[in-house]
């Protein structure tokens, strides 16, 4: 019989939680322009500000799915996450017509200091990195275990 899976570090501890800091600050700008644009002003920009709106879910679904480790939804949100950055990216600077007004991944997320293009390679490379197996002898950390006293 085959012993249990190798344990891996979890993506929210550590170092990932800034990272879960930064895409959930993300999160909450990208959802709420998306939100106000979808809702206040969608005939003029309506490919635009419904990519804002998607760019703002994924951001949210990435960001519970790296806080709480759930490892195949944050693989499948942050590879939709690079890949939208870059397509919409690309798109939006070969053809201007159809974004007459600036998404989150506009420009590949110029307008917000490019985290929007950084923020899903490092999103990859600590799902890789905290997917590996831990080294024997090394305790997984466990967030929701008591704090030992002494």
């Amino acid at each position: 019989m085959p012993g249990p899976a190798p344990a891996h570090r979890p993506t929210g501890s550590g170092a990932g939680r800034l990272l879960v800091a930064v895409y959930g600050v993300l999160a909450l700008a990208a959802t709420a322009r998306g939100l106000y644009q979808v809702t206040t002003k969608l005939d003029e920009a309506p490919l635009a500000y419904v990519l804002s709106l998607l760019a703002g879910i994924v951001y949210v679904v990435a960001t519970i799915a790296l806080a709480r480790d759930l490892r195949r939804l944050a693989w499948v949100t942050v590879g939709f996450e690079l890949v939208g950055v870059l397509t919409v990216g690309v798109l939006s600077l070969v053809d201007v017509g159809d974004f007459p007004d600036e998404t989150v991944w506009s420009q590949f997320g110029a307008g917000y200091g490019y985290v929007p293009l950084v923020l899903p390679f490092l999103g990859l490379w600590w799902l890789w990195r905290t997917g590996r197996p831990v080294p024997p002898g090394l305790d997984v950390p466990d967030d929701d275990a008591a704090p030992t006293v002494g």
